[in-house]
């Protein structure tokens, strides 16, 4: 493997809290400014949807107000339709992200309409999204397996990220909405065509191996959720985010830059776990790193 820097989006404000109960809005602050303070140069800070839809987001507005914007993290938001993307772009995000699903059912339960519908959607957002001057990333959910389809044939995204590259996507991710990717699974659809970023979830335990693979095959960008926090409301069962200190403890062992702070990341993950008030489920968050050594007696 000759991959020396990863570049990794840290998405516990967005993806991360939409699963949990709503917090505070003082509180996403907190989150969204601690994660600002970790070296990460990415982070997914809100997403524009209707609050009926995902309660969590309702005041995302504000939270993007209050929060610091440090000048040296890109930050970006998730919109569902043209009215999230006018929002997004009123609130000042130059980097915006529509979600459209692999599967046909999940992206009715999601979105409310069928996966060709929400494509013709997305192609008349983009012109908008670039005469704002920002980007819009496609990324194409359930792309590994759907819990209401079962696998999604690799031949099935290919023909999606063919349609929105046409259509003047400027960049295009895969999300393992509901942790079915194996590495096996990974080698396979990334054989047949190539994102330019990789959501992985942890469901099963086999996040961390699919990086991996993806790594081997070229891939150098990657979604994670501080402490494993998050999931899809609209999917069963679709619980655990990689951690992203769990990722970088990872990464850094094998000489792969981050430019992440370890100690001040978990230290965030100790501040997620607070603000939720449950024990999250990283293992690096409990254990400390390899690196953590305890007094003999």
């Amino acid at each position: 493997m000759t991959t020396t820097a990863v570049s990794i989006r840290e998405v516990a404000p967005r993806d991360g809290l939409q699963n949990e109960e709503p917090i505070p809005t003082g509180n996403k602050v907190r989150l969204i400014d601690a994660l600002s303070r970790t070296g990460v140069k990415r982070i997914e800070a809100v997403s524009f949807v209707h609050p009926k839809a995902i309660p969590q987001m309702a005041d995302a507005d504000e939270v993007w107000a209050r929060a610091w914007h440090n000048p040296d993290v890109r930050y970006s938001a998730l919109i569902p339709n043209t009215r999230g993307a006018e929002r997004a772009i009123k609130a000042g995000f130059r980097e915006i992200e529509v979600v459209v699903s692999a599967s046909d059912t999940h992206n009715r339960r999601n979105l409310n309409r069928s996966t060709e519908h929400s494509l013709d959607d997305i192609a008349g957002l983009i012109p908008l999204v670039h005469k704002a001057g920002a980007t819009l990333e496609v990324i194409v959910a359930t792309s590994f397996g759907c819990p209401f389809e079962g696998d999604i044939a690799p031949e099935r995204v290919a023909s999606i990220v063919e349609r929105v590259r046409a259509d003047g996507a400027d960049r295009v991710a895969f999300g393992d909405t509901t942790g079915m990717a194996t590495p096996r699974r990974v080698r396979d659809l990334l054989s047949a065509v190539r994102p330019e970023l990789l959501h992985f979830h942890n469901t099963r335990g086999t996040g961390l191996a699919n990086v991996l693979t993806a790594l081997e095959l070229g891939v150098t960008e990657f979604d994670a959720s501080v402490g494993g926090i998050g999931g899809c409301p609209y999917a069963p069962g679709a619980s655990g985010n990689i951690a992203t200190e769990e990722l970088v403890h990872m990464l850094e062992d094998m000489g792969i830059a981050t430019g992440i702070d370890l100690d001040e990341l978990i230290r965030v993950a100790e501040l997620a776990e607070g603000l939720l008030g449950r024990t999250l489920p990283s293992g690096v968050l409990r254990a400390g790193p390899r690196t953590r050594l305890v007094a003999s007696s």
